[in-house]
Order: structure tokens, then sequence, then C-alpha cells
């Protein structure tokens, strides 16, 4: 195995540090480079939710007149030009060689599929390479293709939605990962189909934060639950959950706070906002949603263990894949970690939030430009 015999050369230890440590400095510059901004991001002014109306107004939640395919294609554009093209880069030669196999290798890796992934993905191409008596380096392309669309088949599917009660969904994150944002484009989504949806305001650290979810609630034609900031947020919850049960909501939503650095105390205010959702409902919440900005590449598995740890995440939300090249750890997190991809945010509009349909993902992912 060329990977695993690179390993046994530099040693896979020292080989798997050093990628630990480069991915882990660029990430975290990036995540240093999102807090300073953050508060202006929230700050009143145009809104998140006003530039979602602006930019995008179709009126299908799911679809609009661009078509499904082409705004996933088109969203997926610098993931697919930072790897996919560099791979066709890479299989113009003729014939499978040890040398193409590294190089793809590389390749991998540099696009946040991570060297667990990597060293899987590698095995069963290998596999194929010989029972499938494949000879040309072009013949490889379908076959990766086919590859990650089993990891990401096996860990996708659909946010629940019940008919019999209000769902309820709880929404976990680091700041900055989108989670406001996540939250009311799933509001307008529900609203447009005719539900009546209740959020809570339940990230009451940042009084900016409350803000910014009620604008998006009055965008969506949503109730809200707040309270004052710095409020518990496991009594939002509670009030949140009575409140929806009084007035008939079909859909409720709940945020949370997201402070990873402080992460004993936010863990444990996870929990107990879980536990009440829960103890109120007198059954689990029907999804549990976390959301994580793909521009944050490798550091978003830590951040995955950390809020599965807390509560019982089944749903993943990523985030700004439009807005990176590092969309291959959708496959990370898939294969790593098991936890199924819902949605995909691909652009600022409203219905820019997607449910993730692997095949289509795989699909435009490997998509030849027009």
């Amino acid at each position: 195995m060329v990977l695993r015999n690179l390993f046994r050369r530099k040693g896979a230890a020292e080989r798997e540090e050093k990628l630990t440590k480069e991915q882990s400095v660029e990430n975290q510059r990036e995540i240093a480079e999102k807090e300073e901004i953050q508060q202006e991001e929230v700050t009143p002014g145009k809104s998140g939710a006003d530039e979602a109306k602006t930019s995008d107004d179709e009126s299908s939640p799911n679809g609009g007149g661009r078509g499904l395919f082409a705004r996933l294609k088109q969203g997926l554009a610098k993931t697919r030009s930072g790897f996919v093209s560099r791979v066709d880069q890479v299989l113009t030669r003729s014939e499978i060689d040890e040398d193409i196999l590294e190089e793809l290798e590389g390749l991998l890796v540099q696009a946040d599929i991570g060297v667990s992934t990597t060293l899987y993905l590698m095995d069963e191409l290998r596999t194929a390479i010989k029972e499938r008596g494949l000879k040309r380096a072009d013949e490889l392309r379908p076959v990766l293709a086919e590859l990650i669309g089993e990891i990401l088949t096996a860990n996708s599917g659909q946010l629940a939605l019940r008919e019999d009660s209000p769902t309820v969904y709880v929404v976990v994150g680091v700041n900055g990962a989108g989670k406001t944002t996540t939250i009311g484009k799933l509001a307008y989504r529900y609203t447009q189909q005719g539900k009546k949806v209740l959020l809570g305001a339940g990230d009451t650290f940042r009084a900016a934060a409350i803000d910014q979810l009620e604008v998006w609630a009055n965008r969506a034609g949503a109730d809200m639950i707040r309270h004052q900031e710095g409020s518990d947020p496991a009594a939002v919850a509670f009030d949140t959950i009575q409140a929806g049960r009084a007035r008939g909501a079909d859909v409720i939503i709940i945020d949370t706070a997201g402070r990873l650095q402080n992460k004993t105390n936010l863990m444990k205010e996870l929990s107990k906002v879980y536990r009440v959702v829960e103890r109120e409902l007198g059954r689990p919440a029907d999804e549990v949603i976390l959301t994580v900005d793909a521009t944050t590449g490798q550091n978003a598995l830590p951040q995955a263990r950390v809020f599965s740890e807390a509560t019982p995440v089944s749903a993943v939300a990523l985030t700004k894949l439009d807005s990176t090249a590092k969309g291959g750890i959708v496959v990370a997190i898939a294969h790593e970690l098991g936890l199924p991809i819902k949605l995909i945010g691909i652009g600022e509009g409203y219905n820019d939030l997607r449910d993730f349909v692997a095949e289509d993902f795989v699909d435009a992912l490997f998509a030849t430009e027009d």
C-alpha cells in the first residue's frame, strides 16, 4: 500500500501528527478570523434574513427556477475546482502507476477527506484495480466517485417530521457555524409549507443572537419565545415546549449557545437543555441538528465529537459549502463519525439550505464543466 509504505518510511505517527498540525493551524487561523467579525455579522443593519431574501427569491424550499442540480453544482464549484479538477489533471496520464496513486492520496488528504478516510478509499481503489482489471488512469475517476457515494449514502437521510404531535428540533454548534441562519431557513421552509413554526431563542449569552433570530422569525412568519440576555437556556427550552403545545405549533426549533472555548460549561448546559426538552416532551427530540462550518475543514471532526458527547446528535447541517474548497469534510464526517448528513448550505438564499441527497451531491461534485 503506497500510503502505508510512506508511513513506514517516514513514520506513521510523524506524518499523521504533521498533517494534523498543518490542518489545525490553518483552520484555527480561519476560526480566529471568523470570531473577530462575528459580532459584526449579527449586528443589526442588513440582516442575514434580508440578504437571504434579496439573493434568492425562489418559491419552493427544495427547488426553484434555476433547478436544484444547477444550484448544487454551482455551490460546490470551489470544492470541484480545488479537488476534482486536480484529480482529473493527475488522471490524464495513460496508465495507472504508483506515482499516480501517491498523488491521488495526497489530493484526498488536501481536500480535507482526512488520513483515515483516505486510507480506506485507497485500499478500496486498489482492490477495484485488481478485481476489475483497471489499466487506464481515467478509469479511476468513476470508481472514486462510486466509493465516495457509498460512504455518503450509508450516512445520510431526511429530517424527521411528525404528523401526530409537534416536531421538535434542537440545534447545536459553535459560534459562527451558521446555526442561527440554519434555524431561520428551516423556519422559512416549513412556514412556506403551511406549517405553524415556533422558535426558541436559547442562545441567551448574546443579545445580538436573540435579535438576529427574531429577525429571521419575522421574515419567515414564525413565532418566537425569548427571555432576557443571560437567562437560563433550559428555561427558554421549557417555555418554548409549553408554548408550542398551547399554540398548536407544528414545528418547534430550539437554538442553543455555541461557545466551544468554554467546552465544559457549554456541554453541561447543552445536556441540561436536552434533558429538559426530553422531559417535557416525554420522548426524545425528533432531531438534534449539529451545524458545522465546512470552511473549518478537519477541525469539524473534534467539534462533532464533543457535541455528540453532550447530546444525541442525529443530523449534521454542513454550512458554507459554497465558500470553501474543503467540501471533502462531508466524506470525513460521514466515514469517521458515522453521523448522518441531512442538510447542506450552498448559498445565502432562503432555499440554499438543501436536503442532502448523496447521489445528487456526488453527481454535482464530479460533474464536468459546461
